[in-house]
């Protein structure tokens, strides 16, 4: 008999051998020490040389294996196509050279993948940061927006948001995906993509499939950073429009221009020739910017939350409920981001995702740090919000030059970020008079657009051969290549005028139709119980009351007032 299934009879006895002990001792009444008596040290003789079996076994067989995976995958007729096992014994050099490309494609569709659910995650993070930053009573509605948004994106992207976008995209080089349909067109100059609507036809392919689910994670966060910056007085049912607009026709037109082969990204090839056209690597522009300025525009046109600003026009601070929940959400982003910049290489067999890793992770340490030490020095303490939107900061700006620029770029970019994110903020609700719970607007929209800018100063020439059709690597005006600039500037103009346009369009007439803002009774009480029907926190809101006491309210001697009105809270805070 083998020895091997004689060890596992022994390995099984083992295993046995307590529970029959436990048995014995209570029929028995035997006491708990088993080396007392003789049974007890036979038992305890027995298990000692059943490891010692089982050492000395594990030792025999190891030899059987292949501990360093130094023989393991080298059966090459495992390379021999199943048409021909019964012909051929070893592979052809056809046949090697195909296995070897579709293990390439294979490394690289999975690198793509494993980037795209990192990605995807981030919803969580955002969910969590524009929750922390916002108020108990709400925090049911932000965290709907931010699970919903998920979902209609989803059905716009498939609907066609895809085709528009990258119906016409090449990528062919790394991931085997290969363009749908030709794009409209205006002489040479493409305009918008149109194939693989609903995924149907030859959009019914593993390398699209991949491709799709990719950049549908990349869009779905430009649709979210919205709603951030219009929580606590957004409607539900305008905020379910607004995901299929973005997802169906904002962020699709203009991510063609930049990502899909359009005519921003043929600035390089096409009339001025300027470096490789509009080069943005995982989208501080196409991504965060579009978002940003979305952002601005909502929420300009849904007005601030009650008692934000008071009669003179100056803002008010309105603290979030649960600042250990945003740093949370935060640190969930960091996370993400590493697939975000990291997977946008669409290769993981480029070894220039190390670079690309390492800048991001350089940028955001710089930035937390700068907007810490800006609020601290400017405001007397270090501020953690600011911190963590700093960090968020230096992440949105190194979006687009990371695979670039060198590292001390990066920490020069990251820095920049933490103090302009900071001075956005003041920017958008002291001059502007917008009101942003969560700082989106100075965080994605500010910071995208100098991350887009960032690439036309600091890149240095040693990535980027072939990108848009230019062989040199991409070089920025601190080397040497003033064209770069003027094409990043290009784009950053182009994406400002046309998100502002489109969403100054969109936003004024959903506000004149179903209209955008939930009624003051809501706003006053919370979101959470009149939009949805459910509370967060319905326990700590009830024992809490209400938050403010209208104007002239006078108790009747036993501690009770009269009901909060939307009437008397807006004459309370002057609005």
């Amino acid at each position: 008999m083998p020895a091997r299934p004689i060890l596992l009879s022994i390995f099984t006895l083992a295993l046995l051998l307590p529970v029959m002990y436990r048995r014995f001792q209570r029929r028995t009444g035997a006491p708990a020490a088993v080396y007392r008596n003789r049974r007890g040290r036979v038992l305890i003789a027995g298990m000692a040389l059943v490891v010692v079996l089982g050492v000395a076994g594990g030792a025999a067989f190891a030899a059987n294996g292949d501990p360093n995976g130094g023989s393991t995958g080298t059966n090459t007729g495992n390379l021999v196509p199943t048409d021909k096992q019964g012909t051929q014994t070893t592979p052809g050099a056809g046949d090697v050279a195909s296995q070897t490309e579709k293990n390439r494609v294979a490394i690289n569709i999975t690198w793509l993948m494993l980037g795209g659910i990192l990605v995807l995650f981030m919803q969580a993070g955002f969910a969590l940061v524009e929750t922390g930053f916002t108020r108990a009573k709400n925090a049911a509605h932000t965290m709907m927006m931010n699970m919903v948004i998920f979902a209609l994106g989803v059905v716009g992207w498939f609907i066609c948001g895809y085709a528009l976008m990258f119906g016409a995209a090449d990528q062919s080089s790394t991931l085997g995906l290969t363009p749908l349909g030709s794009p409209l067109h205006i002489g040479s100059w493409n305009i918008l993509a149109k194939s693989g609507f609903f995924l149907t036809g030859h959009a019914y392919d593993v390398s699209i499939m991949a491709f799709f689910f990719f950049q549908l994670v990349f869009m779905d966060a430009t649709a979210t950073i919205p709603t951030g910056a219009m929580a606590e007085r957004w409607k539900f049912s305008s905020f379910c429009v607004w995901g299929l607009f973005a997802s169906m026709l904002l962020y699709p037109v203009y991510g063609n221009w930049v990502w899909g082969g359009g005519w921003l990204s043929q600035l390089g090839t096409l009339g001025p020739k300027w470096g490789h056209g509009a080069v943005d690597f995982a989208g501080s522009g196409v991504v965060h910017a579009m978002g940003g300025v979305a952002a601005f525009w909502g929420a300009k046109i849904l007005g601030p939350r009650i008692g934000k600003f008071d009669r003179d026009g100056k803002p008010r601070a309105i603290p979030g409920h649960h600042l250990p929940m945003a740093i949370l959400g935060t640190f969930i982003l960091l996370v993400g981001w590493m697939g975000f910049n990291g997977g946008s290489t669409f290769a993981g067999t480029d070894f220039r995702l190390a670079v690309v890793i390492t800048n991001t992770i350089l940028a955001a340490a710089f930035g937390c740090l700068a907007s810490m030490f800006t609020m601290w020095r400017t405001f007397g303490k270090p501020d953690p919000s600011m911190t963590a939107n700093g960090l968020l900061a230096g992440l949105v700006a190194i979006t687009a030059p990371c695979a670039f620029v060198s590292p001390w770029a990066a920490a020069v970019i990251g820095t920049v970020a933490g103090v302009l994110v900071v001075g956005a903020v003041l920017w958008v609700e002291r001059k502007a008079k917008v009101d942003d719970p969560v700082g989106a607007v100075a965080v994605h929209g500010a910071n995208g657009l100098w991350g887009v800018l960032a690439v036309g100063l600091f890149a240095d020439g040693k990535y980027g051969a072939g990108l848009n059709g230019v062989q040199s690597g991409v070089k920025g005006l601190f080397y040497g290549d003033g064209g770069q600039f003027l094409a990043q500037l290009t784009d950053a103009v182009v994406l400002v005028v046309f998100c502002s346009l489109m969403c100054l369009a969109f936003f004024t007439i959903l506000n004149r139709t179903i209209g955008m803002r939930s009624t003051q009774e809501a706003e006053i009480s919370g979101l959470d119980l009149p939009e949805l029907g459910a509370m967060a926190y319905p326990d700590f809101l009830e024992a809490q009351g209400p938050v403010f006491v209208p104007v002239g309210a006078e108790g009747d001697g036993n501690g009770s007032l009269e009901p909060v009105t939307a009437a008397g809270l807006r004459e309370e805070l002057g609005r």
